[in-house]
């Protein structure tokens, strides 16, 4: 059982606030759509908020999907990371999808899980040599995954497992396009 999490908790300041509720052009919400990537290619998807973020909480409930508030996001992006991977200790592994990247290919998402089924290792997508998101990792790296601490990440992870990284190729150009600030819609 591979488990999609997706990290909606962070304030999106740089963008003004609110970013995973901006529409894109066809008028869904940013993390709506993010969400929805995520849930045609798993079976299984827990969404991480942060606390008083109720009506994003509200449109992703509506999809049918678990939501783990993270009463400390405020702390940085390992504190959602830790939520979801608390929320799904027992899953064979995971998928770490971020709420601002609506342009990914769900068949992408699916060759993450199918690798991380295989394998149990840490798989990484990336287009035309340049890795992205989002990042699936097997259950043995679940402790050191609960342990993350501050904005960076599974960086650290990673770092101490670079020989248990493999790419997965694809022609997915939405794994490094994230929303950070309005113009990124454009």
């Amino acid at each position: 059982m591979i488990v999609g999490i997706l990290l909606a908790a962070g304030s999106g300041s740089r963008f003004g606030g609110g970013k995973l509720l901006h529409p894109l052009p066809d008028g869904t919400p940013i993390g709506v759509a993010s969400l929805r990537n995520l849930t045609s290619a798993l079976p299984d998807v827990i969404a991480v908020v942060r606390s008083g973020d109720d009506l994003l909480r509200k449109f992703i409930e509506a999809e049918g999907v678990r939501v783990h508030v993270c009463g400390d996001a405020h702390l940085g992006m390992a504190r959602s990371f830790v939520c979801g991977i608390d929320a799904s200790r027992d899953a064979d592994g995971w998928v770490i999808a971020l709420g601002d990247m609506p342009f990914l290919l769900p068949q992408t998402i699916k060759a993450i899980a199918t690798r991380i089924s295989q394998t149990g290792r840490i798989a990484v997508p990336a287009y035309r040599g340049e890795r992205g998101h989002p990042i699936g990792f097997g259950h043995r790296y679940r402790d050191e995954l609960l342990n993350l601490q501050g904005d960076e990440g599974a960086r650290s992870v990673i770092g101490r497992h670079p020989g248990d990284m493999e790419f997965i190729d694809c022609d997915d150009r939405g794994i490094l396009r994230d929303i950070d600030t309005p113009a990124d819609l454009e």
